[in-house]
């Protein structure tokens, strides 16, 4: 896969792919009630946060497939991850976070992450070293359990 910082031309792409996977963090199939989380990630939304200060976002790409995207908040929150349905379980999402935690680490990060992680993507982000630190929440048609990794070289 090849990674490199999203662009405005990847936008819409980028939407498209978010919408193929929020039904592992909707709270109902239909995504009834997600309206205000649906704003954030329309194309316009996300190319706001590509050229966002505080955000560093990325693109990963199998040929020229979009197959996964990662952001990062402030050095310190892993705002997005997400891996196109046709690319998981490939270790592609392993390989966007690896890519994003250097990125941090480079730019000052201590050594501390957090994530809001859909209780679909615990698993994945326990194998990442995070551990859950608060119970699920359930808030504008989305779900998610707040997680912090203190170690970013976890054993593996």
């Amino acid at each position: 896969m090849h990674i490199r910082p999203a662009i405005s031309h990847d936008a819409e792409a980028i939407s498209a792919l978010i919408r193929s996977v929020a039904h592992y963090f909707t709270l109902h199939p239909q995504g009834q009630g997600t309206e205000e989380f649906l704003k954030t990630i329309t194309g316009e939304a996300i190319d706001g946060l590509i050229h966002a200060a505080h955000f560093r976002y990325f693109a990963g790409f199998m040929g020229d497939d979009l197959a996964g995207v990662v952001a990062i908040r402030d050095d310190k929150h892993l705002y997005h991850l997400f891996v196109s349905p046709q690319f998981q379980r490939q270790g592609l999402a392993s390989q966007l976070w690896a890519h994003a935690k250097a990125d941090a680490l480079r730019r000052g990060n201590p050594g501390e992450f957090t994530v809001n992680s859909s209780p679909f993507a615990v698993p994945v982000y326990a194998a990442f070293g995070f551990v859950p630190v608060g119970d699920k929440v359930e808030t504008h048609g989305i779900a998610f359990v707040p997680m912090k990794l203190s170690d970013p070289f976890p054993a593996v």
